[in-house]
């Protein structure tokens, strides 16, 4: 393992054999892994330039709202007419919206006739109603005052316009089907008035299809895979003061309470840890049944405002909660099956986090340091998060081409047209679905190296703790300036390419998942055992390749910290360091890592169920703010408060494995004696009681 590591760290002899001080982890350093370095420099422009392109041609209102036929976002106050108050799509003609749903048609939906309303209009009990086309032309009439009008104005119509409207062709169409605000599109029941269709028979109105077809299609455009996943993504949007709170505040008071009661009360930490997971993760099974409707009448709905009692929507979010429940309810199984099978492990899990409490207690600043890679990632992630809603939304909106026959007529010309009645859909071209996975990497890469940095600063403030004996007077904060410095100044590229291949890793099971995701529903013929095998196993095998990577990574982390060797070389270090001594440490890291692991599940779940109890208010349930589904913002705020764990729980990891590792590598140097091991760790490390614990 080339020379010892004395030399290195700052305690080396001198010509006459006695110990002198060099500095802290500081002897022969120089910058590392430049290239890489330069690559991540060369990613954040990408980064930038590429989220340039979501703000300038997104627009995340089309991620909740439909457009009408002139090509307007419902809801956009720079659309002609004004449409900020018009935010519900009505589509006009349901023999289009018949023709639409018929197999063979060319016809779709998305090129009936819309325009955008207030709220879903209804049907008349005693007489017919109508809603008109935006005035325009010869009708001398405002938004505000059509709108005072529901929508009406047939008695100015003059008779050719009567008879182009008992036509279907506009500017006028009667309200035959009631329908109901569904996710802010007009979704038609297949019940028609019979008072208000015999009006418009006796008026001579065209035949009217009531077939419930009608009601299908609808129900089919508004509950398309991208139509859900639209929402899902805008959801994220409209709970932003959920995501600061539960993905940002709370994650943050709770790890520092953690690190708190483990300088403190060590002892029992671990028994709380182990209850209290269990206990979130069955509270938020409960919420997830709740919110599928199977327990209580708290269920979800697409409905926006009030409703017909008896006309129930179905959508996919529901069922995608319902999939969830049943995969927390398997996951709550197995994870109290295993903490019942620790128990008796718990005992080697407090005497590993004894020697964590130790050096937290004598470098203070350890406790206080995460705060500032905390503080760039939130800066980061609301750029993120905002940079990802343009980016879904940054689609042209272009005409269909939809080859069929019909007309409608136009107030400006004042004439029946039949050469523009195609309408427009928001169309995406590959690049952008590029720019969307570049996006996504991007967090990935960005959120390991913030992570990968904060390890290396912890690392590096122990090791200096380690190998000075604890016998510098500026220990309770030099060693945190110290190391971010050395970070900052020689090991940046060596972080980079260790977070880059996590990264990709992660990249690449999240992307073999969604193909296999989509083979699954786009395949009708149903898939044998043995090629379920084959899936299970790959992901299988990814998993623990993913987790392989990170380990390797961490313990590079700490030999980058403590030697500045460049990523590779330090991975190589690491791993024979590891190797040569696997029956001391690993056990050690194993039980630990179980309790922080539990520890960040903990810290995770709580976030999540603070965010169900605030999504259940009445702000997320009713108007502008109505989110299609809990599951999305939910499953955000779980992740943030997992990184934001992860961030303060590796003052705990890296203490234990840093001291570890510079135990075993003193141990090595000096024929199985550790010499700069201060006297708290040598009591804790080389006592044989305590020892054969950890060992066997």
């Amino acid at each position: 393992m080339g020379g010892p590591l004395g030399a290195i760290i700052g305690r080396y002899p001198s010509s006459d054999g006695n110990t002198q001080m060099g500095g802290i982890i500081r002897h022969n350093r120089k910058c590392r892994d430049v290239v890489f370095l330069i690559i991540f420099i060369a990613f954040w422009v990408a980064m930038i330039v590429n989220s340039s392109f979501g703000f300038n041609q997104g627009n995340p209102l089309r991620l909740t709202y439909g457009l009408d036929y002139k090509g307007n976002v419902c809801g956009n106050k720079h659309a002609d007419p004004d449409l900020r108050e018009l935010e519900v799509r009505y589509w006009l003609n349901p023999n289009q919206i018949y023709q639409s749903g018929l197999k063979d048609s060319q016809f779709k939906v998305a090129d009936a006739k819309a325009i955008c309303l207030m709220e879903c209009p209804s049907a008349s009990e005693d007489t017919l109603n109508w809603v008109c086309d935006y005035p325009e032309g010869d009708i001398r009439l405002s938004v505000d005052d059509w709108i005072d009008r529901n929508y009406d104005y047939y008695e100015f119509l003059t008779p050719e316009m009567r008879n182009s409207s008992l036509q279907l062709q506009g500017p006028c169409y009667p309200v035959i089907f009631p329908s109901v605000n569904v996710y802010w599109s007009c979704q038609f029941i297949a019940r028609a008035s019979n008072i208000s269709l015999r009006h418009w028979q006796q008026m001579g109105g065209v035949n009217i299809n009531e077939d419930i077809l009608i009601d299908k299609t609808i129900h089919r455009a508004i509950n398309s895979h991208s139509a859900v996943l639209k929402r899902y993504v805008a959801d994220i949007g409209k709970t932003w003061p959920v995501l600061i709170v539960c993905g940002g505040m709370v994650p943050l008071f709770l790890s520092v309470i953690w690190l708190l009661m483990i300088q403190h009360f060590v002892a029992g930490m671990t028994w709380i840890t182990v209850i209290l997971f269990n206990v979130l993760i069955i509270s938020s099974t409960m919420f997830f049944y709740t919110e599928a409707g199977w327990i209580g009448n708290d269920a979800v709905s697409a409905v926006i405002g009030e409703s017909d009692p008896y006309y129930h929507f179905s959508g996919r979010e529901q069922n995608h909660l319902r999939a969830v429940a049943v995969l927390m309810t398997i996951i709550m199984v197995i994870s109290v099956l295993s903490s019942i099978a620790i128990i008796r492990r718990i005992l080697v899990a407090t005497s590993v986090l004894k020697v964590a409490a130790k050096v937290i207690g004598e470098v203070q600043a350890l406790i206080i340091f995460p705060v500032l890679p905390y503080t760039m990632l939130v800066i980061f992630y609301m750029f993120w998060f905002s940079a990802l809603l343009h980016l879904f939304s940054s689609g042209q909106i272009l005409r269909n081409d939809c080859n069929a026959n019909c007309c409608a007529y136009d107030l400006k010309s004042n004439r029946v047209n039949c050469d523009n009645c195609c309408g427009y859909s928001i169309h995406y071209t590959p690049h952008i679905a590029i720019a969307i996975l570049f996006h996504l990497f991007g967090c990935f890469w960005a959120t390991q190296f913030f992570i990968a940095s904060s390890s290396t600063v912890i690392a590096g403030s122990v090791a200096s703790y380690y190998w000075a004996r604890g016998e510098i007077s500026e220990i309770p904060f030099l060693p945190v300036f110290s190391s971010m410095k050395r970070l900052m100044r020689y090991s940046l590229g060596s972080v980079a390419i260790g977070s880059l291949i996590v990264s990709i890793v992660e990249s690449v099971r999240y992307i073999l998942e969604s193909i296999r995701r989509r083979l699954k529903l786009n395949n009708s013929v149903p898939v044998s055992q043995m090629g379920k095998m084959m899936s299970c196993s790959s992901q299988c095998c990814l998993g623990c390749i993913e987790w392989t990577i990170k380990s390797v990574n961490r313990n590079a982390y700490i030999m980058i910290a403590i030697t500045g060797k460049s990523f590779f070389r330090a991975s190589s270090i690491a791993t024979e360091l590891i190797m040569n001594n696997i029956l001391r440490i690993g056990k050690v890291n194993v039980i630990g890592d179980v309790i922080l692991f539990l520890g960040k599940l903990c810290v995770s779940l709580f976030c999540a169920v603070f965010a169900f109890l605030m999504l259940t208010t009445h702000k997320y349930r009713s108007a502008h703010n109505k989110i299609s589904s809990p599951l999305f913002p939910v499953l955000v705020c779980w992740v943030l408060g997992y990184v934001v764990a992860t961030l303060f729980f590796a003052v705990v990891e890296m203490s234990i494995d840093t001291i570890i590792l510079s135990f075993c590598q003193d141990a090595e140097e000096h024929q199985g004696t550790a010499q700069y091991a201060p006297p708290l760790l040598i009591e804790t490390l080389n006592d044989q009681s305590e020892m054969q614990r950890l060992t066997q």
